[in-house]
């Protein structure tokens, strides 16, 4: 494996913890403080949060690791086999579905409703506490887990290959 190689993998491990990282503040108090404001607070400040989102250091990294995803994927595939490489290709495919496809299908459909609703009406309120927040978070709570998850796996099938390495030296 060539050194840029093992950084990228290396510096993926982190991204992914601090993306889950990210996602855990949501979904552990974050979406239950702003469930806890009154009125309209908590509708305004996460339609805020999620036009924020897009200029910050959060989005280059969860849209970059997508693409390191499947440059890692790809590699473990073509180039690595035994249980390394399936552990490899694992992580950046949990990373791909778990955080990236749900992000996708789920909460950013969410968040366009959430953002065209009007803070004053009754619906947006209702479309908030019955929907919004249990599915939201919910699936938010889905995404912390994949990208801790890929951040194991890719941490164990990068011991287990650099173990394997060193064994056969």
């Amino acid at each position: 494996m060539s050194p840029v190689l093992f950084f990228l993998m290396q510096f993926a491990i982190l991204a992914y913890a601090l993306v889950g990282g990210v996602f855990l503040a949501f979904s552990d108090f974050i979406m239950r403080s702003l469930s806890l404001t009154g009125g309209v607070g908590g509708v305004e400040a996460m339609q805020v949060i999620n036009r924020e989102v897009f200029r910050w250091v959060f989005m280059a990294l969860f849209l970059g690791m997508a693409a390191v995803s499947l440059l890692i994927s790809g590699y473990a595939a073509i180039s690595l086999s035994g249980p390394a490489g399936t552990l490899i290709l694992l992580s950046g495919l949990v990373y791909l579905v778990g955080c990236f496809g749900v992000t996708v299908v789920f909460n950013v459909p969410m968040n366009e409703a959430l953002a065209g609703m009007d803070l004053a009406a009754e619906a947006t309120q209702t479309y908030w506490t019955g929907t919004y927040l249990p599915r939201w978070t919910f699936w938010n709570s889905v995404r912390t887990i994949a990208c801790g998850l890929a951040a194991m796996l890719l941490m164990t099938g990068l011991l287990w290959l650099t173990q394997s390495q060193t064994r056969m030296v």
